[in-house]
């Protein structure tokens, strides 16, 4: 089981009763995970000898997300800040003190959107690190529009074919029944290491919506994803022998 899996597997423990109802077009834990860690690769910073990376985050939520997280909400930034530290150590990132997440609230933030706000802050002088990283960063502001277009139980739905496999680089993977995470990161289900795809790129899954079971998520990619010559955006269907491109990396979809 990957981290990220293992992860989501705790925090809707922490939410168990509430999560299937709750998180229908709100904020779900498991995706401020995913955009802590894009965050954290996004705004490295390169010294003689290590490359550093934020230790301090903020994660604005709109008034309606942020009262759904009452009563769990420091166990949540416990377990954020383990996934950021462990996500650093996989990926040999140097951090000057142990990740620490907290949760502000913004007004301006509608229901399912929310932003995070990565610093790099010196408990002391670290000669390496450039002082300017030290300063108030960027926000950048995430949206569930497009998952939210697809029904919540996607993830959850048996499909009606129980063996799907993509094949890459002269392999096949089967995937298991909850779908595959792929990019370069080590974390994913299926590994690529091609530059141009991003740490985690795109996601096949379940899909109740798709004639054969299965659909395939761009996770905000860099370079997105195209279906048989075609850009997709958000989840798409897929079917036997459809060709999905990841940056100059091409996998054939197949059931058995």
């Amino acid at each position: 089981m990957s981290v990220l899996r293992s992860l989501e597997s705790r925090l809707q423990g922490l939410v168990e009763g509430t999560f299937s109802r709750a998180f229908r077009s709100e904020v779900r834990p498991v995706e401020i995970a995913r955009k802590l860690a894009k965050e954290m690769e996004e705004h490295k910073t390169q010294s003689v000898s290590r490359v550093y990376v934020p230790n301090e985050y903020t994660v604005y939520l709109g008034p309606q997300d942020r009262e759904r997280f009452k009563g769990y909400e420091d166990a949540m930034v416990k377990e954020l800040a383990g996934y950021l530290l462990e996500h650093a150590r996989r990926e040999r990132f140097a951090l000057v003190s142990r990740p620490v997440v907290s949760f502000a609230t913004d007004d301006r933030l509608a229901l399912g959107e929310f932003g995070i706000q990565a610093r790099l802050v010196q408990p002391g002088e670290v000669e390496e690190i450039p002082p300017s990283q030290g300063e108030q960063g960027h926000t950048m502001v995430y949206s569930t529009a497009e998952r939210v277009r697809a029904p919540l139980e996607e993830r959850r739905v048996t499909p009606r074919h129980a063996q799907a496999a993509v094949v890459v680089e002269g392999r096949r993977v089967v995937l298991g029944p909850g779908g595959a995470t792929i990019g370069r990161s080590r974390d994913c289900e299926v590994v690529l290491a091609d530059a141009n795809v991003s740490r985690h790129h795109a996601e096949v899954r379940p899909l109740a919506a798709s004639p054969h079971g299965w659909g395939v998520a761009d996770l905000g990619s860099t370079n997105g994803v195209k279906i048989n010559g075609r850009r997709i955006e958000g989840v798409q269907a897929l079917s036997p022998g459809d060709r999905v491109v990841l940056g100059t990396s091409e996998l054939r979809f197949e059931l058995d």
